[in-house]
């Protein structure tokens, strides 16, 4: 156990210091609430997308990308949307509209991150049929959320912190606990129930590094697994026993599956760049 040498802080105090904390984006906001509501479609949704030039262009390249692998060549967002489907350019749109905000308050490096755990959160509900792939997505592209507040606070420091949990193979959540009094997963839910973000959502940023301790452990385990299988630096063990014995899905090549997941998000971020 780390010695703590800073006070331990209530995690709403810790939020209430940041008196500019980002709302959701005005995009993602619009994008929410024409899928929320069964009178609107997919012709609104484009006007949504059409409104903003870099979503439009970069969900048109996505689309006609080997990503995807559509035979037909797609030139409008229409059109996009119809082969898409709502949900998946619900998700885009999130991908694109969070992508200013990550990388300005936490780093590019967050969002590459984001991206990979998102993809990787798909492909294990598509797998293993334990949650919407859809769903999946957005839950591992915000399960760390919550590090922007930390880095916002102290970049600095959140940089050492970063540093050491890499060095001395801590888990994270240990060193911002002890360097901060709190942590990127107890902030990301406080974040999650300031944007409203559906319950299951936020139980998942909360325990992604602990599913054991959720009332929902296989559909954390879902994001806790899709986390540790796309660091840049190979966890050792890749997924800890103690907590895949208590989620209902078994990953038997974990080096293979984490292959396959980059070389898909590799694609993804490829066309996303620029962004």
């Amino acid at each position: 156990m780390m010695n703590n040498g800073s006070n331990k802080l209530d995690p709403q105090q810790v939020v209430a210091e940041f008196k500019d904390i980002p709302p959701m984006p005005n995009v993602m906001v619009k994008a929410l609430n024409v899928i929320k509501n069964p009178a609107t479609g997919i012709a609104e949704l484009g006007k949504i997308m059409q409104m903003d030039q870099a979503i439009a262009t970069k969900t048109l390249m996505l689309v006609n990308s080997a990503f995807y692998g559509f035979r037909q060549q797609i030139t409008s967002i229409n059109k996009a949307l119809v082969v898409l489907g709502m949900m998946k350019a619900k998700n885009i749109i999130m991908s694109l509209a969070l992508k200013k905000m990550m990388t300005a308050q936490g780093s590019r490096e967050l969002w590459e991150h984001s991206i990979k755990c998102a993809i990787a959160a798909e492909v294990l509900a598509k797998e293993y049929r334990v949650i919407n792939p859809d769903d999946a997505f957005v839950i591992g592209f915000l399960h760390d959320i919550g590090k922007i507040l930390l880095n916002t606070k102290n970049p600095l420091k959140y940089s050492k912190v970063r540093y050491l949990a890499q060095q001395s193979n801590v888990d994270l959540v240990e060193v911002e606990d002890a360097q901060f009094g709190t942590n990127h997963c107890i902030l990301g839910a406080l974040i999650s129930k300031k944007w409203q973000l559906p319950v299951i959502l936020t139980n998942c940023i909360r325990y992604h590094h602990d599913p054991v301790q959720s009332s929902l452990p296989t559909l954390c385990g879902v994001v806790y697994c899709a986390d540790r299988l796309v660091q840049n630096i190979i966890p050792n063990p890749i997924l800890n026993p103690k907590i895949m014995s208590k989620i209902e899905f078994t990953i038997q090549d974990p080096i293979a599956l984490r292959e396959t997941i980059l070389a898909k998000a590799n694609i993804f971020l490829k066309e996303m760049s620029g962004a």
